[in-house]
C-alpha cells in the first residue's frame, strides 16, 4: 500500500490514497498500520476514496474513511480533515479553495490555501445535557455534546497536565451506547482553554479536533453572539469560532513523510 504520514497538532494519520475504493481495509489491517513499534503508527487511518465509489451518496468528490488506531470506525475527525484535505491539494486532485469532503458525519466544508491552515466547518455542536467520568477515583462532572461524533467534555480546577489519562476514564454505558472521547479542560485566560482527550479507539492523543469542538461548546454556555476560542493541546494550538449556527476549527495540517508497505509485510 501508498501512504502519506501527516498530522495535525500531532494528532497523526496514515492517509491511504485508495480512489477508485479497491483496498481491502479490515479492522486488522488498520491496527497494523497504527502500530507504533510493529507498523508505521498513527492516531488513525484516513483513506482517501472517491464518494462514487463508496456506498455512501453525498454532493462531494472526495470521502474520508476515517479509522480509529484499533480498527473501529468512526464518523469524523476534526483534525483528519484538516489533514486530509491538505493531501488533497498537495497531491493536486483538489485546488486550494472552498469545497466540501464527504464523511460519515455528513458533508463538511473545507477552506484552504496551498500551504498553511486548513479551516472546517464543522456544523452546529449539539448539546444534549450533563454526564459523568470517572477518574483515578475521581468523579467529573461534564456536558454531553455531539460534534458528529460523541463527546463529554469536563471543565476541571487543575492544570490538566496533572491529570493521570494512562487508562480509558470510566463512564456510564447507557449513556453513550457507542463510546465517547472524554476531554478535560481548563480556563487559562479570556475565550482561552487548555485541554487533554481520550479518545475511544485510540487512548489518549495529542489533539483531538472534534473535541475540542465540543470544549469550546461547553466553555461557550452563556456566551452572547459569536465568540472565537483558542484551545491549547499537548500538541499545539487550534482556534474554534462559534456563531450560533456552526463552529469552524482552524489549525495546521502538516505532511511529513510518503512511502509503501513492504510486499508481505502484515
Amino acid at each position: 500500500m501508498r501512504f502519506v504520514k501527516g498530522h495535525g497538532t500531532e494528532n497523526d494519520f496514515v492517509i491511504l490514497p485508495d480512489p477508485d475504493g479497491v483496498l481491502d481495509l479490515t479492522p486488522e489491517a488498520v491496527a497494523r498500520l497504527c502500530d507504533r513499534r510493529a507498523g508505521i503508527g498513527a492516531d488513525g487511518v484516513l483513506r482517501v476514496v472517491r464518494t462514487k465509489a463508496t456506498e455512501h451518496e453525498a454532493d462531494a468528490e472526495w470521502f474520508m474513511d476515517y479509522r480509529n488506531a484499533d480498527g473501529s470506525v468512526a464518523e469524523m475527525c476534526g483534525n483528519g480533515i484538516r489533514v486530509f484535505a491538505r493531501y488533497l491539494v498537495d497531491a493536486g486532485l483538489a485546488a486550494p479553495g472552498e469545497w466540501d469532503v464527504a464523511t460519515r458525519a455528513g458533508l463538511r466544508r473545507v477552506t484552504l490555501g496551498a500551504s498553511g491552515d486548513v479551516s472546517v466547518d464543522m456544523g452546529l455542536p449539539e448539546l444534549l445535557g450533563y454526564g459523568e467520568a470517572s477518574l483515578a477515583g475521581t468523579t467529573f462532572q461534564g456536558r454531553r455534546v455531539s460534534v458528529g461524533n460523541p463527546h463529554l467534555a469536563c471543565r476541571v480546577d487543575e492544570p490538566v497536565a496533572a491529570l493521570d489519562l494512562s487508562r480509558a476514564p470510566g463512564f456510564d454505558p447507557a449513556a453513550f451506547p457507542e463510546g465517547v472521547n472524554v476531554e478535560f479542560f481548563r480556563t487559562v485566560g479570556d475565550r482561552h482553554v487548555e485541554m487533554r482527550v481520550y479518545e475511544r479507539g485510540s487512548g489518549e492523543t495529542r489533539s483531538c479536533g472534534t473535541g475540542t469542538v465540543a470544549v469550546a461548546a461547553a466553555a461557550a454556555l452563556g456566551t452572547p453572539g459569536t465568540s472565537e476560542w483558542t484551545v491549547d493541546v499537548p500538541g499545539g494550538r487550534v482556534t474554534v469560532t462559534l456563531d450560533g449556527e456552526s463552529a469552524f476549527l482552524r489549525g495546521p495540517a502538516v505532511l511529513v513523510a510518503e512511502g509503501e508497505t513492504r510486499p508481505g509485510w502484515g
